[in-house]
């Protein structure tokens, strides 16, 4: 079966999504899901992206199965490394994100961020934090969505080309594979053949360096986002020789 393994619903700041519409929404694609809701204790503005992970659990609990699992997405940031380590090791998460939404206490989506500052000092700073963080999140599975920066830069070009930042990526690709962590395909973006192929580069190197997994995600905070491109995920995976795979009480499961 197919998996689309970033989902959020109303337990996510960002979604009112019910998990049952989420579920109907799924069983209709004929789609296993993974919900990922948002938990990002290094946000700028304290304890306003978090939730009662007891609660989500009580609430969700009854609505899982072999198609409906529970994950949640972590935003990582060095302030908070042992607070999140204490969630995840205090509930039964069967998926664990790692994420990058803010850089140096401010959030890649503001438009302050990139005020007088190029792209590249900018990038460059977004990677190196993303690599310092994945060094102390030893907890995560999977790491979110490597261009993120890309939806949110404010730039005439945003894309993040391999052959501009290959220092930087490649450090935290090489990262990824020596500790067998999966890397995700968000499939937010793969909104045609040109943006699959300015990221196939990413993950054709991601293989060259020993990375075997990846998880495939549309990121969907709407039921009609939910399974989104993930098709275009799974043959972006092909292509690079990579597993899909989903998370199931933390260990990886084939994901076709």
């Amino acid at each position: 079966m197919l998996f689309d393994t970033h989902i959020h619903t109303s337990y996510s700041n960002d979604s009112d999504m019910p998990a049952q519409t989420a579920i109907a929404k799924a069983a209709e694609l004929g789609l296993g899901i993974i919900f990922t809701e948002h938990i990002d204790l290094a946000y700028p503005e304290p304890d306003t992206v978090t939730f009662d992970v007891g609660q989500y659990f009580k609430d969700y609990t009854p609505l899982k199965s072999d198609k409906v699992l529970l994950g949640i997405e972590v935003g990582m940031g060095s302030g908070c490394v042992e607070e999140n380590r204490q969630v995840i090791a205090r509930y039964p998460f069967d998926y664990v994100i790692g994420s990058i939404h803010a850089v140096d206490n401010m959030d890649i989506y503001r438009e302050s961020h990139y005020h007088l500052r190029s792209k590249r000092e900018v990038y460059i700073q977004y990677f190196e934090a993303m690599l310092t963080c994945l060094k102390a999140y030893d907890f995560v599975d999977s790491l979110g969505h490597i261009d993120y920066i890309a939806r949110y830069a404010r730039y005439k070009d945003t894309e993040v080309y391999y052959h501009e930042f290959s220092d930087w990526i490649d450090e935290i690709l090489k990262f990824l594979a020596q500790n067998d962590k999966a890397m995700e395909i968000n499939t937010r973006r793969l909104t045609s053949q040109a943006a699959v192929d300015i990221l196939r580069p990413v993950y054709q190197r991601f293989y060259e360096l020993g990375g075997r997994m990846v998880t495939i995600g549309s990121d969907a905070h709407r039921p009609e986002d939910i399974g989104r491109r993930v098709a275009a995920g799974y043959d972006l995976a092909a292509d690079c020789n990579l597993k899909p795979v989903y998370f199931k009480q933390r260990k990886p499961e084939i994901g076709r």
